[in-house]
This record gives C-alpha cells, structure tokens and sequence, in this order.
C-alpha cells in the first residue's frame, strides 16, 4: 500500500557488501534517493488524509452531506479501492518496465492529483476531496509494485533486514510528520485549507525532484505481454502466489496487520473526540505515538533478527499486539465524559492518558516485529522474475482486509460498540487468525520457539556460521550435547533444516508436534525398526535431491558424560546415495545446563551456569563427501569443540 515498508530481497550474483550499519545505506545512491521518493509519498498520502479526516470531523458544518462518525473510515475505504481494482495490472508493469522510469512517471502524476486535492480544499468541496483520495489511491496502486520490486535488484543478502526496516522506520516517520502537518494545518483558524493545499504540492514537486536521482532498474521480465483485464490478471497473480504456500500465508499475515493497523489508525479521531473527550491536537499526539513505536519495532529487528530474515520474531509480535490492544480496551473503559475537549497539556496530566500512549507505543512497536520478517520473508522466497505481481497480490489482499476492517467497523459502531470496544474485537480476531495462520505453516511457531531460547537462556557465539551454505543441499553433523541442539542449531541457520531425529522424540505431545510439522525425520536403531530406518534414509536422499539441508548427529545420542560418544555410520549411508557437501559443527557450553543429562543440572539454575548462559556454536570448512568418514567427522568435531564441552 502506499505507505507500507519497502523490504528488500537479495541480488543473485553480487557479492555481499559489509556495513557497520543500517544507516550507512543512507549515503548510497542505490537507496538514498529511492527512500527519500517513499518517504516523501508516504508524507504526503497522510498530510492530505490527516488534513481531510480533521476538517470533516471537526469541522463538519462546512461539509455539507458528510457524517463526521463515518468519515474516516470512507476515506480508508475510498483511498484502497484502486488497490482491488488495478494491483493486477500495476504489478505487471512494474515487471515489464525500468522502476526508476516508472518512478519518476508516478511522482509526475502525483503533482497533478495534488492540484486536484488543492482546490478541494480551498473550496470545502467534499465531492471533490473524495475524488483526490481516489486517484491518490492510484497514485499508490501504481506505485505499490514498483517500490517492491526495486530493492531486491540493488541490496544483497545482508542487506535485507536492515533496509527493510530502514523502509519501515522511514513509512511511519512520514506517517508521524505527515499527521503532524495535516492537523495543524487544518487546525489553522484562518488559512489551514490553504495551508493544506500548499503543503501537499510542495511535497509532491519534492518527491518528483528526489526521483529524478533514482538510479536505473532494468525491467526483470522485459518481454511480458501485459494482460489489461483486471479480472482475469488479479485471478492470476493470486494463483501464482498460492504456488509457495509459506509465501501465500505470509501475505495473508500481512494483509491481516493492514487490517489491524487500519482499524486502530482509523478509529483516532473517533476515539480522541468521543472517548477521550479531546482536540484535534491530541489525534496528533497518539497518531505520533502509533507511528514512533512502529518506527522502533522495525529499527530493533536487524539487531534482534541478526541481520537475517528470522521469521521467530512474526509470533512474538502477534503476542504483543493482541496483549496491548487489550490493555488499551481496560485503560480506556469507564473514561467520564468531561463536557469540553482538553488539550495536549491537560490529556498528558493524566496518569491514566499515559497507560493509553504506552499501550499504543507498544502495540505498535509489535506491529513492526510482526511486519519485517513477513516482508523480508516473501522478498527472498519469491522469484524474481515475477516477484512485482506477487507484490501486486499482497496489495490485492491488503485492499481487501482493509475494505473489510472499513466495514466491520462502520458496523460495529453503528450497532453501538464503542471505539474501545473495536479496539478488544479486534485483538480477540488477532488471536484467532494468528492461531489459524501459525498451525498451517508451525515454521514460524518453531523459529520463535528457537528465537526464544536463545534469547531468554542462551548468548550464543557464532565461529563461522556463514559455512552453512544459503542454498544446495548439504549435510551438517553436529555433536549431541543436549534436548535443545536442534533447537539452536534452527536458531542460528539462515535457512529451514531437515533435522534427523530419535523416533522416540515424536511420541512428546507438544515436541513431537513441533517436529513433525518441521519435517524432522525420525530414525529408529535397525534392532528397534529396520522399517522406519530404511524410511528415514529414503526421505535424507529426498531432502538431499530438492536441494535441502539435512543436520545428522551421528552420536546417535545425547552424552551422559560430556564427552564424545562414537560417530555411527549413518551419515556414510546418507552420503552413499546422495553424495553432497558435508558441514561438520560443534556446540560448546551446553553441558551442565538443565537441557543436558549433566547429574546435577537441576531447574532453574543450570550447574556451574547463570540464567543467560553461554555457548558457542563452531562451525568447519564444507567436506567432500569422500572425506566425510565417521572417524575424520569426530576428530573435526572434536577439535571444533575444544576443551569446553
């Protein structure tokens, strides 16, 4: 949508550029311009939505026809029609046609629907304004595809993270400002739709000059043949989404929190005037509250993802935003009207405002976890050659939430359910679909549960990591340290493993739940089951040929004394029939936790360890598959791990 993040996907065949931070994008011309470009977009859809929304609400009267209740979310409505109606046909030509041109062309058809919106406002003619919300709307559907699809061709891998939540800072940056400008403008006694007029064709003509350093972006699929019906086209790129059923979820994930997001930034004015009996000064102060903690949710996933796409952080942020959307019902509940509207200095006079403002900081900065990783996930996991049409699906289904979210709450508002009200049906809704959506794809239950370990037990020390290879399939053999290796070898991989695990793992409730829908693959001593040992050497040399990664620990299991048991012969068999690389590793630091068998390493204090424990996770130079013997894996193993067991 139009003031969604950028995420940004890697660049086959360049090599990966190192940087110190984030932040050091900023002085490239492959992401500066294009950034400045959305931030500006971004600034301006929300100085004229805010602008409008205030006027109609507050200043009613002047608008003949217009319900001020309603209002908001007409405008919502209206802005994301075109999103349905033409995200087929965008995404194909953000394919076809060189980015950098098609931006510049966006940012010229902005100017002129920005003189459109002027004389909306300098007349007080609604019609009028409602028709600039449109063809901003198009402005953005065009634009929605274009901005996707260009990073991905200018970072690499390393990248990907940061400057998606460069992107997202930056969006809600400009949501902040843009709210800060739109509502004092239109709060202006004299002149403010003036004001209004001026400030978002100044803006416009800002954003066309920072398109103009946008470097080119050569089109991905240049000999596409456009199809012009919407119908069939938007059919279409929803079934080329569905073929990745990982990515197909995550775009709903997405679309979901467009209807999160649209429902409580919507409601503000609404709530500001009716429940927190407030000016519209105060709608700036918890729209720049909303925007501040979205802002920092995305600047923290680079350091709390490690600069990788990790998907463990999506539940975590589901988690937050129903828990404070909640919180913001209790806080807001039995609020006494007080006859008169307060401003900013009487509403922060209030301990109670305070919880409210906390609340919708934290609400928000769980909204950005939730939001990167999602981003992230579909950029690298989608083909290049059509990834724009897969962006034009996700604008589809984002049009379609938010439509809904407009619905639902027009709704439910005039059936009598207060603001506050919307607020706990929406995090009781957020509940039940991220329960849905995380027991179709328990990858990401799985990389949370990982995520979670290593960040409440464990401070885990990476020697060479980047030896896991990114793509092909290879084998990792690892020591057995403890119950949680698999755990945190998956927390530290940049990619899904296929672990090989005992049988008698999956007859647990709730691991063997999780591994199952892992894929892990169970293995039973030949004595115990030959059948189920020949099954699981049969689904190794599958993985293996689609190119997957399968992690082995040829101990076969878990130490009683810390040290090496002896290698087995499995992965010698594995490799028999699929000869691949092999990635000896070794866990250090483990042993004496209360994962491990260590005799005294009882709950809640691991022996001889503090809460947040130390390991190490080593990792050697890629095997051929000749080499890979069982006694030349333990002496490589054995020396990765060192004394330290």
């Amino acid at each position: 949508m139009s003031d969604q993040p950028l995420p940004a996907a890697s660049a086959p065949g360049r090599a990966p550029r190192e940087h110190p931070s984030q932040f050091s994008l900023f002085r490239e011309r492959r992401f500066a311009p294009f950034f400045w470009t959305q931030f500006l977009g971004a600034l301006n859809d929300n100085v004229f939505k805010v602008g409008f929304t205030s006027l109609v609400t507050y200043q009613t009267a002047r608008f003949s026809g217009v319900d001020a209740k309603t209002a908001a979310f007409l405008i919502s409505a209206i802005f994301i029609l075109p999103f349905v109606l033409l995200s087929a046909t965008s995404g194909q030509i953000a394919d076809k046609y060189d980015k950098a041109t098609l931006t510049r062309f966006v940012k010229t058809f902005e100017i002129a629907v920005m003189l459109i919106g002027g004389a909306g406002f300098v007349t007080h003619h609604a019609p009028l304004l409602y028709l600039c919300t449109l063809l901003m709307g198009v402005h953005s559907t065009l634009f929605g595809p274009v901005k996707y699809a260009y990073l991905p061709q200018h970072l690499d891998d390393r990248e990907l993270v940061g400057g998606n939540g460069l992107f997202e800072m930056g969006t809600f940056v400009a949501i902040l400002i843009g709210t800060i400008i739109g509502g004092a403008a239109a709060a202006a006694p004299v002149h403010g739709a003036w004001l209004l007029a001026g400030v978002c064709l100044a803006v416009a003509l800002a954003g066309r000059a920072t398109s103009s350093r946008v470097p080119a972006s050569p089109s991905s699929q240049p000999e596409l043949r456009i199809n012009w019906n919407p119908i069939t086209e938007t059919w279409r790129n929803l079934a080329l989404a569905r073929e990745n059923r990982t990515v197909f979820l995550s775009l709903l994930g997405i679309s979901w929190l467009w209807f999160v997001g649209a429902t409580f930034l919507t409601s503000f004015f609404s709530y500001a005037k009716d429940v927190l009996s407030a000016d519209p000064d105060v709608v700036t102060v918890l729209l720049a509250t909303f925007s501040l903690g979205i802002g920092t949710g995305s600047l923290l996933c680079e350091r709390l993802s490690k600069r990788r796409v990790e998907i463990g952080l999506v539940p975590l942020g589901s988690i937050g935003i129903s828990v404070f959307a909640l919180d913001l019902y209790w806080a807001s509940h039995g609020i006494a009207p007080t006859g008169r509207l307060i401003g900013v200095a009487e509403f922060l006079g209030h301990a109670r405002h305070w919880r409210i403002l906390a609340d919708l900081f934290l609400l928000a900065m769980f909204g950005g976890f939730y939001s990167v990783p999602l981003y992230a996930l579909i950029q690298s996991r989608c083909q290049p050659t059509h990834r724009a049409r897969i962006i034009a699906a996700n604008n589809i289904l984002n049009a379609f939430f938010m439509i809904v979210s407009a619905l639902m709450a027009i709704g439910l508002t005039s059936l009598g359910v207060s603001i506050p009200g919307l607020f706990a049906v929406t995090a009781l809704l957020n509940v039940l679909v991220a329960a849905y959506i995380y027991s179709l794809v328990p990858e990401f239950l799985l990389r949370f549960v990982a995520w979670l370990l290593v960040h409440t037990f464990y401070r885990i020390r990476l020697v060479h990591a980047e030896r896991i290879p990114e793509q092909g399939a290879a084998v990792l053999v690892c020591n057995h340290v403890s119950y949680v290796d698999a755990v945190v070898i998956m927390a530290e991989s940049p990619r899904p493993i296929r672990f090989v695990m005992d049988y008698r793992i999956f007859r647990s409730p709730v691991a063997g739940w999780l591994f199952r829908h892992a894929k892990a693959i169970p293995i039973a001593p030949a004595h115990d089951d030959p059948a189920m040992l020949a099954k699981a050497y049969d689904a190794c040399a599958q993985a293996l040929a689609e190119g997957e990664l399968v992690c082995i620990f040829p101990e076969g299991k878990i130490t009683r004394d810390g040290e090496l048991n002896t290698f087995r012969h499995g992965v010698t068999q594995i490799l028999e029939r699929t000869p691949v690389p092999v990635i000896p590793m070794a866990l250090r630091g483990l042993w004496g936790s209360v994962f491990s068998r260590h005799a005294d390493a009882h709950w809640p204090r691991p022996v001889n360890k503090g809460v947040m424990s130390r390991l190490t996770l080593a990792v050697a130079e890629p095997l051929e598959p000749g080499a890979a013997t069982p006694e030349a894996l333990q002496s490589i193993v054995a020396e990765l791990r060192g004394a330290r067991r």
